[in-house]
């Protein structure tokens, strides 16, 4: 047993516990695969503890290493495949690494004559594009046609090339370079954010594929050039740094929004709220338009709480939200502000008639009946309106003129609209 690689076992141990560590609050199907692909280079690198083995165990150190890094490559892009839940991604992705796991294989075996070895890369181009062709249409995202492309083009080569001189070395170099030059191109095309952990990812992944190439021409043409092994293993750290500054940003961003937004509907809160009045009261004054701002309360909502439970009156307000979000227009705020309280900014210019008008639609939404723990419940609302610059010039006399006449609507009767 070689102790040679006992370093990066360690380092990659300690980078997949900081992975777990990061990971765990999100425990999502791509931060899963992203896990798994990690426990394959560790897997890897024990596996090479034992390359200097004599005869099979040496043979099987080397195959079980070398096809740890295909599966972590694999692993790699069926995580940012966007379908990735459904057959034809899973199928994919398992038929594919099975492919590059045979040939692996295949190529480490003494003496495979050529018989078998022709299928075998023909395989590489028939698989990817058998399964994908076989996906409906419209449960086929476009990168899957990437795969099919750089793999054709892998079979192409190694058709023409696994005989050649170097071709005991390229029948493993040339897999291992689509396979990480695959998963950089898929995370290119993925749909996260262009951050700094994107980037740091792209460039650690093409990295780690131009390793085995680059790695190779060192070894045939400069043979006396020494290149420590630390050196080639610098993409998969560069890759690690990359992934956890990914789910970091993914955190930061929930935590902002969860501190912006109501958890039980979805909607802004009311902290998010008083920005938007302000930036809608800023944008009328610059275009001297007229802008209104809604209270809302809802209307029985307390009996539904006791008759039905808080689950019911939880499902209650979810559906109040949807109802809101989906009559609205996209320039228009609404929010959270209470137990059972809305707050609503119509994004001028919009005049008190029209607002009006918006506000009694909404009432009547809310009048409809609502299905509710297998019940059949009816609401309604209790509505303050206030218009600036008629009524308030500011957020906050604004929000407290809307709450006080939403307080009149409900002492008169509730079920309506208050607008003076």
């Amino acid at each position: 047993m070689s102790w040679k690689e006992l370093p990066d076992l360690l380092a990659v141990g300690v980078l997949i516990y900081a992975f777990v560590s990061v990971a765990r609050p999100a425990g999502s199907r791509m931060t899963q695969a992203w896990l798994a692909g990690w426990i394959c280079v560790e897997v890897h690198f024990a596996a090479y503890s034992f390359l200097d083995l004599p005869g099979v165990g040496g043979m099987l150190a080397d195959i079980v290493g070398t096809s740890s890094l295909i599966w972590c490559a694999q692993l790699f892009c069926w995580s940012v495949d966007p379908r990735s839940e459904r057959w034809g991604s899973r199928v994919l992705f398992g038929a594919v690494s099975a492919v590059y796991t045979l040939y692996i294989v295949l190529a480490t075996l003494p003496s495979v004559s050529p018989a078998v070895m022709v299928p075998a890369a023909l395989l590489f181009a028939l698989v990817p594009l058998t399964v994908v062709a076989a996906t409906p249409a419209a449960k086929r995202p476009f990168s899957r046609w990437i795969t099919v492309g750089l793999n054709t083009a892998l079979s192409i080569a190694l058709l023409g090339w696994q005989f050649s001189k170097h071709g005991p070395d390229l029948m493993e170099v040339m897999p291992l370079f689509v396979a990480y030059f695959t998963c950089c191109v898929q995370f290119w095309f993925s749909n996260q954010r262009r951050t700094g952990g994107f980037v740091v990812t792209i460039l650690g992944l093409l990295a780690w594929s131009l390793v085995f190439p680059v790695g190779m021409a060192f070894d045939v043409f400069l043979p006396n050039v020494q290149v420590g092994a630390e050196v080639w293993n610098l993409p998969k750290y560069l890759v690690a740094i990359g992934m956890i500054l990914l789910l970091l940003e993914t955190q930061l961003r929930r935590n902002q929004h969860l501190a912006h937004h109501d958890s039980l509907t979805g909607l802004p809160n009311r902290r998010l709220f008083k920005d938007r009045i302000s930036g809608a009261l800023e944008r009328a004054r610059q275009r001297n338009i007229p802008t209104a701002v809604l209270a809302i309360d809802l209307d029985g909502f307390k009996e539904v709480n006791d008759t039905l439970g808080h689950h019911a009156g939880d499902d209650v307000l979810q559906q109040v939200a949807r109802l809101f979000a989906a009559y609205l227009r996209r320039v228009d705020t609404v929010a959270r502000t209470g137990g059972d309280e809305f707050s609503v900014v119509l994004e001028g210019p919009i005049g008190r008639h029209e607002a009006i008008d918006v506000a009694s639609t909404l009432k009547e939404l809310l009048e409809a009946p609502l299905s509710v723990a297998g019940r059949t419940m009816q609401i309604g609302a209790s509505i303050g309106l206030a218009m600036f610059p008629d009524d308030a010039q500011t957020p906050e006399e604004l929000s407290i003129l809307a709450d006080e006449r939403m307080y009149t609507a409900k002492r008169n009767g509730g079920g309506r609209v208050q607008a003076d």
